[in-house]
């Protein structure tokens, strides 16, 4: 009997030399590889936290960033970051969602910008300024009239030619300007036309059934009527399309020469205590109404 007691210890020994040692300080199981064991996690050991990322706190998405500094809206923002075309502190970053600090130096295709306070800025455009933020050929700028405005960098939202005066707006609000030239959002812009010769009414009536065509493709016209209190050459006409020199286009369409033209609404707001050539910033009001279109 005590012989078989000892065979039955030596066998559990020589068991007990063959199975590896567990260490006693980690959890987990091990498992039997050629070349020796290796250390299978369990399953219930916690993974090990998240590495936090300097850049994922505080500051401001670079989107914003961009956008805040009027280049332009924060989508468009998106497609340039993966493009490549921003840098912030001399490398190019891709990601989105990076964080920008207020001490980093960004660069958006080369030149260095800055978030801002918005500004939005209404002008009475006056006759012969071209809306552009400069001009090779020498020739006078919108740019000229609102340069005392604010120390930050504004720009024009949409156009007038030339020779077209009333309502201009300028802000360093990328995604606002985005949102006010997109024709689906029917921002409302009226014009005051005078033309060489009375509107015949046969005209007045092609105009006011809402679709018509310049140049082979669909204007949308919104609305149009003899302007009350002056002759049949005086015309108001409403549209929300952004096309270039479109009304223009719209009377030469149909056998008239616009003389003058003047905006006189844009987005809700009018030309009341602006004089021709002079400027003033948007009311808390006029604010809030832009940002529900």
């Amino acid at each position: 009997m005590s012989t078989e007691r000892n065979s039955s210890r030596g066998r559990q020994q020589r068991s007990n030399k063959s199975a590896p040692k567990r260490n006693n300080n980690s959890e987990g199981s091990f498992d039997k590889k050629p070349g020796g064991f290796k250390k299978r996690p369990s399953k219930f050991e916690k993974s090990a936290p998240a590495k936090v990322v300097k850049n994922d706190v505080g500051g401001i998405r670079l989107n914003k960033y961009i956008s805040n500094s009027g280049v332009c809206s924060r989508r468009e923002a998106d497609v340039l970051i993966a493009a490549g075309s921003a840098m912030v502190n001399g490398k190019v970053i891709t990601e989105m969602g990076y964080k920008v600090q207020l001490t980093d130096e960004v660069r958006f295709d080369g030149t260095l910008i800055n978030p801002e306070t918005k500004r939005y800025v209404l002008l009475n455009k006056p006759k012969n300024y071209i809306t552009t933020m400069d001009d090779e050929r020498g020739r006078k700028t919108v740019m000229e009239l609102v340069h005392m405005a604010t120390k930050e960098r504004i720009y024009p939202v949409g156009r007038l030619d030339r020779n077209t005066t009333g309502l201009l707006l300028f802000t360093n609000d990328g995604e606002l300007a985005k949102k006010l030239t997109h024709p689906k959002h029917n921002v409302r812009k009226l014009y005051h036309a005078s033309l060489d010769r009375k509107f015949a009414v046969s005209d007045l009536q092609k105009l006011s059934t809402g679709e018509f065509m310049v140049e082979g493709k669909k204007v949308f016209i919104d609305d149009v009527a003899y302007v009350e209190g002056q002759s049949k050459s005086e015309v108001g006409i409403e549209i929300h399309s952004g096309r270039n020199r479109i009304v223009r286009k719209i009377f030469d369409t149909l056998g008239y020469k616009v003389v003058k033209l003047d905006r006189v609404i844009f987005a809700g707001m009018t030309k009341k205590n602006i004089q021709r050539g002079h400027w003033r910033h948007l009311t808390e009001q006029e604010l809030n109404n832009l940002k529900m279109i």
